[in-house]
């Protein structure tokens, strides 16, 4: 993948990611049940009311983290498109995309270990994070030099 579409496909990611993590963060303030499927392996409500849902000590949602997330993400592939294909910088992507894995690995991790249930919603959002990051791993092969 050359500098150019990996960019294009970091910026897709914080467009779709940052969408969903604007639904979720609204359902969260507005009460609202989640358009999902429920059973004994899909609940999103479970997931998304859980204490893992929130940052710790406060009533804030996580998804309001992802919402922050995506557009940092967004913006630095917005910043390489605008420089055709060139990042600001090489590394601050895939840290970038690095630091979103790990806390999507503890999500996941609390997910299916504690809760015992998945977030569909959610799942697309980690899955959104995870592609930013093959992104930015990807075009580091395409750096010139």
């Amino acid at each position: 993948m050359s500098r150019r579409p990996a960019a294009f496909v970091v910026l897709a990611a914080a467009v779709a990611g940052a969408a969903i993590s604007v639904y979720l963060t609204v359902s969260h303030y507005q009460n609202l049940p989640l358009a999902c499927t429920t059973s004994s392996t899909f609940d999103c409500g479970a997931v998304t009311t859980s204490s893992y849902s929130l940052l710790p000590g406060t009533d804030i949602p996580v998804s309001l983290l992802g919402i922050g997330w995506f557009l940092v993400s967004g913006a630095l592939a917005w910043l390489a498109l605008r420089r055709r294909g060139r990042w600001p910088s090489t590394w601050l992507p895939v840290a970038w995309g690095l630091a979103g894995t790990v806390f999507v690995l503890f999500l996941v991790y609390a997910e299916l270990v504690v809760i015992h249930r998945i977030c569909e919603w959610c799942t697309a959002v980690h899955l959104l994070v995870v592609a930013s990051l093959l992104a930015s791993l990807t075009r580091l092969t395409a750096e010139p030099g």
